[in-house]
């Protein structure tokens, strides 16, 4: 997701001194949880800390040697930087940004030592740690002008061009409220991402849904529900033709249909969890059951999407129905006592104080998420932009993934409140009877259908482990499988492209830790959607003649070519 603009980037860029941008970064982050805007009160407190003198003891002697022979090396010759931030010719070359480069790593490296020598609960150690990261990644010397030699000699070769473009783009940043990770002038949605042909046919204030062609004469007769992640749009799922996950399942024989988010405004600034379970991801179920006719479908969910189809499918089975057939969940979290990184915002203080602002109405904007996303990992999704964009006046290049990054949606506040008190505070929908929704108790006992459950090996958004632990929460039969790379490389990722790995075990164990399950899985080259594919098609129900046309008779006609006008609203 992409970067707000806190102020510390304008003090990178104009080059203001260590001490006070470590400040500001330091305000900007400890203000931030899942998407509080800096200036907002804080919700983390701030521990006492305490370490060991013992501990102590050591990190100096090690700081004191380490420093000693720095300086050394430096005497003789510039070392050499492995960090890719300071890994230019001009870094190497110039012996005081060199020297200022190996002490910063130095710095670095002992914070952080110091930040997992703290005595206490480990929520307090990656806190700690969390804001650490924050200080270092905002006080690189590569962020400054001043500190920077590569932005330098850009500045003298191009007689001052690149520092005026790189303000330019700032203020071009600053103007749209984020900052670019690609030329987003390229990009038009419906024209050169998200082209898979459909079209809309059923539409409600919270979202629209797509049937797209047939691309093969014959179609299985239970037909496939894709719900992405309301967080983000659904044409994640279809970039470009050649890694377009809805045309794969398209072509490989299946009738399918994708929920569009509606992007909230304030005329949704009161809905609830409930209302998009019920008038979204349960009226979406029926739909696609009247549209085909078919008594059951199968249905797949994305992120956020898996774990608002598990309450729906959980829903439906508090009322004796049973309406999908087999299910597949993508980098979900339904069991959320593994939820990495994204814990350390997460307390009863700051629960309640999102309940205050915006429990009974409000919306939690995109931006403000996004923000947070992006400083999850730091120095990749925010600063390596602002040192190219500001201080060298680079336009980044081309991107689908990132200009779909950069794409915010909102979400209603009585829906996000809820979903963070009842699943990354108090982990309710894997304790029967203990959530209620729609007026029914959720008990995931109840839902005894095959699931096809991924999860990608890197992924700092939903770890493996949280992703695995589905398989505890889950009775009936399931099918896990690893990915590499992160939340988005590792699910788009085309058998074509014949990139990565996956990983499979085929005894039908599944052990309660996530690495007892991957010492015996065997890995596989390339893509995993093959794989889920054949997994989908032994329970999508024999083949009949593909329709010829969208919807079904006069209640659902076409509305408009896909994508539909839902996903092109901006946040």
């Amino acid at each position: 997701m992409s970067a707000g603009f806190p102020e510390s980037m304008v003090g990178a860029a104009f080059g203001q001194g260590f001490a006070e941008t470590w400040m500001k970064a330091f305000q900007h982050f400890q203000n931030m949880d899942l998407g509080k805007g800096a200036g907002e009160a804080p919700s983390i407190d701030v521990p006492q800390l305490k370490f060991s003198p013992e501990a102590l003891a050591k990190l100096q002697q090690d700081y004191v040697a380490e420093a000693a022979q720095l300086w050394n090396q430096t005497l003789q010759a510039n070392p050499p930087l492995k960090d890719k931030r300071f890994a230019g010719e001009a870094w190497a070359s110039n012996p005081l940004a060199s020297f200022t480069a190996a002490v910063y790593l130095l710095n670095a490296r002992t914070l952080l030592a110091m930040a997992d020598a703290v005595e206490g609960d480990a929520k307090a150690r990656n806190r700690v740690r969390f804001a650490v990261e924050q200080w270092m990644a905002a006080a690189a010397p590569s962020n400054f002008l001043a500190f920077n030699p590569d932005a330098q000699r850009l500045a003298i070769d191009t007689h001052g061009a690149s520092l005026a473009k790189g303000v330019a783009n700032m203020l071009q940043d600053m103007k749209q409220g984020h900052v670019s990770m690609t030329d987003e002038s390229v990009f038009q949605v419906g024209k050169n991402v998200a082209t898979t042909e459909g079209a809309v046919v059923f539409e409600n204030d919270l979202f629209q849904l797509i049937e797209y062609k047939p691309l093969t004469d014959k179609v299985h007769e239970k037909p496939f529900l894709l719900v992405p992640p309301c967080i983000n749009k659904f044409y994640i799922l279809d970039l470009q033709p050649t890694n377009s996950f809805i045309r794969y399942a398209v072509s490989q024989g299946m009738r399918t249909f994708v929920v569009s988010w509606r992007n909230p405004d304030e005329s949704l600034a009161t809905a609830t969890w409930d209302d998009y379970i019920e008038r979204a991801i349960i009226q979406a179920i029926r739909t696609v059951q009247d549209i085909s006719g078919a008594r059951q479908i199968n249905a797949l969910g994305f992120c956020v999407g898996g774990t608002m189809l598990t309450t729906g499918l959980a829903v439906l089975a508090a009322r004796g129905e049973k309406p999908v057939s087999a299910a597949t969940l993508l980098t979900t979290l339904i069991d959320f006592t593994d939820t990495g990184i994204l814990d350390v915002f997460i307390d009863e203080q700051m629960v309640r104080y999102r309940e205050m602002q915006m429990g009974k109405g409000g919306l939690m904007k995109g931006q403000d998420m996004a923000s947070t996303f992006s400083f999850l990992r730091p120095n990749d999704l925010v600063w390596n932009y602002v040192v190219g964009n500001y201080l060298k006046g680079e336009t980044p290049p081309p991107f689908d993934l990132l200009y779909w990054n950069s794409d915010s949606t909102n979400l209603p506040g009585p829906f996000y409140a809820w979903y963070l008190r009842n699943t990354y505070l108090e982990n309710n929908l894997v304790k029967p009877g203990k959530a209620t929704v729609c007026g029914e108790k959720i008990d995931l006992r109840k839902l005894d259908i095959p699931f096809y459950l991924y999860g990608s090996r890197e992924d700092h958004i939903v770890p493996i482990g949280g992703a695995y632990g589905s398989t505890q929460a889950l009775p009936g039969k399931k099918r896990f499988v690893m990915g590499s790379s992160g939340h988005i490389a590792g699910v788009i990722n085309p058998p074509a492209a014949r990139k990565r790995s996956h990983w499979r075990r085929d005894d039908g164990k599944f052990p309660k830790d996530v690495n007892d399950w991957i010492a015996g899985a065997t890995e596989h080259p390339g893509s995993w959607w093959d794989d889920w594919a054949d997994w989908l098609k032994s329970h999508a129900g024999k083949q009949i003649a593909a329709p010829k046309t969208y919807g079904r008779g006069t209640a659902y006609r076409a509305i408009e070519p896909a994508p539909g006008r839902y996903v092109k609203v901006k946040a």
